[in-house]
């Protein structure tokens, strides 16, 4: 795994487990802990976030993902979808899946670890690192496309939130002229809930439109952000995904469903419009989930939306 250092941190390595700690812990309580197969965010006692990076059949995911009082909102293989893993991202890159997995889909490989960090943004500590990633083709194990991708998690007093941010870096490999990035309408950075909120939720947007209906209950919407409401084993908590500006293809064209079960999915329009993506010019593209108890108000939302925008979290 090699060694990670920082001027503000200490690092422990202790019968497999690899800690970052931040020397003035009473005024930052975040910590990170690197295992074998996963990464956990702390702040204080309580985990904050969970991270799958090893013994994954074929993408790392955000597993577990808390709200403030310690709500679990993520849910990985459910029976109905067992390729539904929690907070994914997943695309086809020059027509090789990688959301469903079946028919020799593509692997999202686990390659290294970097800038693993306790810092702050202001007031707010948080907690993060960076991964990178090789998607292969299984077929011949080609290289299609590597990808950095950054993690970081926070808990924003002042809006009583736990924000997570997600950027992820496509780079065409050596070797390769351009890949063209392509899939359905749901493909992107998709979240499956846990199974009490998977009925008798809401679901709402920055814009306050209902979306085209592409399918059944299947709709799309662009927008700043979309949310969903819901119980979460018993406890109402809301669930806000947040597309930057600087993002191609902003405002971000949001899936949603709400049966059989709730989905919501930050997407490209891949299905309409394939991107092509060239050597020495990579995308790059930001997300956040932000995680409340409770139902929340669409202003209480977009204030943690402008926050997140001009923090750069």
């Amino acid at each position: 795994m090699g060694k990670f250092k920082s001027i503000s941190i200490i690092i422990l390595l202790n019968a497999g487990f690899l800690f970052v700690i931040n020397p003035a812990f009473a005024e930052n309580p975040m910590r990170i802990t690197i295992e074998e197969n996963a990464v956990s965010a702390y702040t204080g006692p309580h985990v904050l976030m969970r991270y799958n990076y090893e013994n994954v059949p074929f993408k790392p995911c955000v597993h577990e993902l808390f709200s403030p009082e310690g709500v679990n909102v993520l849910r990985d293989a459910p029976a109905d979808h067992l390729h539904h893993h929690a907070l994914m991202y997943a695309i086809a890159v020059d027509g090789v899946n990688f959301w469903e997995e079946q028919q020799a889909p593509g692997r999202q490989a686990h390659q290294s670890f970097s800038n693993i960090r306790i810092d702050r943004q202001g007031e707010v500590p948080g907690a993060s690192f960076t991964e990178q990633l090789d998607w292969f083709n299984p077929r011949d194990q080609e290289l299609l496309l590597k990808e950095q991708r950054t993690i970081k998690v926070c808990v924003p007093d002042d809006f009583k939130v736990t924000l997570l941010s997600w950027q992820s870096k496509f780079a065409v490999p050596s070797g390769k002229e351009s890949v063209t990035l392509t899939g359905s309408h749901y493909f992107g950075l998709g979240v499956r809930f846990v199974e009490s909120m998977d009925t008798g939720g809401t679901l709402f947007n920055a814009e306050g439109k209902a979306g085209e209906v592409v399918r059944g209950d299947e709709k799309l919407v662009r927008a700043d952000w979309c949310a969903y409401t819901a119980k979460a084993n018993g406890k109402i908590v809301t669930v806000a995904m947040f597309g930057h500006p600087d993002n191609l293809r902003h405002p971000t064209q949001w899936f949603t469903m709400s049966k059989p079960f709730a989905y919501l999915s930050a997407t490209l329009n891949l299905h309409r419009e394939p991107l092509k993506v060239l050597s020495g010019k990579p995308l790059e593209l930001q997300y956040a989930v932000a995680v409340w108890d409770n139902r929340v108000e669409e202003e209480q939302i977009e204030k943690v939306y402008d926050w997140w925008v001009k923090s750069k979290q």
